[in-house]
């Protein structure tokens, strides 16, 4: 899906078997809504506790989700009647997945994925110290831009200084750990919100610099025109504290309707 000004690209789909009429829902367990709805912790107690959990999103914790959100909003619940309910996208967590995240700032998934898959040839294992044996001229062959070597290479050097401790991100809630990420020079709002969504499994994530996701929701909810990111974020509000479920439909849709296919995409 692509952000809106300056740090990506982004896409997803798959079409599944409509159905007359959504299914029948429940409202979602009471202890998956407390834990998901359990505030940060003040500052000086940021890390996690075990009176205030971090909450991933597991297969199951995800149906549960789709069944909640659109017992609420009858506009998704029509997307995922005409559409059905996308995968559970995920990427593994680590250094390799926030390179590729940063590939697909501002171009298209066809182009970061090729330029992906010829790095992971060049880098094995694909570590910070292995990433940065490549030089200036290995990097351009493979066809990376100045701006993303220098990007990228940054982020290995911080990893690999033990500058930026990228596994404890793990351990954080979402604002800090959004914190963490966006310090570092190259990682946005959008980056780093792509990394907590689909990398750290967090449930309420909400990628407001999202294009496609913008589209899909002005499509999804029959708008005028495609809201700006202020508007996307007032208008997230119903669907707290599942927006990243709720992000995984909206794209979903826009894939769908553009006739791609979600097998073949990842988030």
């Amino acid at each position: 899906m692509r952000p809106s000004k300056t740090k990506s690209t982004r896409a997803r789909s798959r079409k599944l078997a409509s159905r007359k009429q959504p299914a029948q829902t429940q409202p979602l367990p009471a202890a998956i809504v407390a834990a998901a709805t359990t505030a940060p912790p003040p500052p000086d107690q940021i890390r996690a506790t075990a009176s205030a959990p971090l909450v991933h999103v597991t297969e199951k914790f995800f149906a549960e989700a789709v069944r909640e959100l659109t017992s609420r909003d009858a506009d998704l619940a029509h997307a995922v009647e005409k559409y059905g309910v996308p995968p559970l996208w995920v990427r593994e967590p680590g250094f390799s997945t926030l390179v590729y995240i940063i590939l697909e700032q501002q171009v298209s998934l066809a182009s970061a994925r090729a330029l992906y898959q010829k790095l992971e040839k060049a880098v094995s294992p694909f570590t910070p110290e292995k990433f940065l044996k490549l030089t200036e001229a290995e990097m351009r062959q493979l066809g990376f831009s100045r701006q993303k070597s220098h990007y990228t290479r940054l982020l290995a050097d911080a990893i690999q200084q033990k500058q930026f401790d990228l596994d404890a991100l793990h351990e954080l809630h979402d604002d800090h750990a959004r914190e963490k990420l966006v310090a570092l020079k190259g990682i946005g709002r959008w980056t780093s919100d792509i990394y907590l969504l689909s990398a750290l499994r967090r449930p309420d994530i909400w990628p407001i610099g999202d294009l496609a996701l913008a589209t899909a929701v002005q499509e999804v909810k029959q708008l005028r025109k495609r809201p700006s990111p202020e508007k996307l974020e007032k208008m997230s509000a119903p669907w707290k504290p599942f927006r990243a479920i709720a992000a995984r439909l909206f794209w979903h849709a826009y894939l769908c309707k553009r006739g791609q296919s979600s097998a073949t995409i990842s988030l």
